[in-house]
């Protein structure tokens, strides 16, 4: 894989940085966070007899991953923070794959659910076909993607020592579309609130068969 332009090594190595250096105190400010409505999302779309193959990209330090494995299914995480990984690895005894989100390399046709709960919005604008891209290649056909991502008005930059992208609805479909995935469902996070006050653009999508 060629290397990455000098600002996207940059975008990553201080996304990374940050989340590096607050590892701990990102596993204490996320581990009670109710995402049990995003689990089911994923989950209800599968087709197939469990247990499922998932894919936590994106995992941080493993709450989720311990959710998975706890109902009996094979998830494996993925994130490009050694500390997350090490913190993912040690709270859910699942495999956990270091890997930057801008040179992923996934095995093909593996996954029957990917869960990418809070991490696709760190993916430039310019590079996110590219990474959508390598998730539905490694999905197998008929297999879902979960999105959930804070939302915005398609800006996209750095917020404080992190990098973010923000889409509407309608940009993300575009994306999505365009990668060769079908639109199951979308809502806003948190559940029961004025859309003013649901920051969290949640989406789930099929990956649809080859053409020809």
């Amino acid at each position: 894989m060629p290397p990455l332009p000098d600002d996207l090594a940059r975008i990553t190595a201080a996304t990374l940085q940050h989340y590096n250096e607050r590892a701990a105190a990102f596993w204490e400010g996320t581990r009670d966070h109710d995402v049990r409505q995003n689990v089911e999302a994923l989950l209800r779309h599968i087709e197939g007899a469990p247990p499922w193959r998932i894919l936590d990209f994106g995992c941080g330090p493993g709450r989720d991953l311990a959710t998975f494995r706890a109902l009996g299914h094979e998830a494996i995480g993925l994130d490009g923070s050694p500390q997350l990984a090490a913190l993912a690895r040690a709270h859910s005894g699942c495999e956990v794959w270091e890997q930057d989100f801008l040179a992923l390399a996934l095995p093909a046709g593996r996954f029957d659910g990917i869960f990418a709960n809070a991490s696709l919005f760190h993916v430039p604008r310019r590079e996110l076909p590219r990474v959508l891209g390598q998730l539905h290649a490694t999905l197998r056909t008929g297999g879902v993607l979960f999105a959930s991502n804070p939302r915005g008005d398609n800006e996209e930059g750095w917020n404080g020592a992190r990098y973010g992208a923000y889409h509407d609805l309608e940009a993300w479909r575009a994306f999505l579309q365009a990668a060769g995935f079908a639109e199951l469902e979308h809502y806003y996070r948190p559940p029961g609130l004025p859309r003013e006050q649901q920051p969290w653009l949640a989406s789930v999508w099929r990956k649809l068969p080859a053409e020809g």
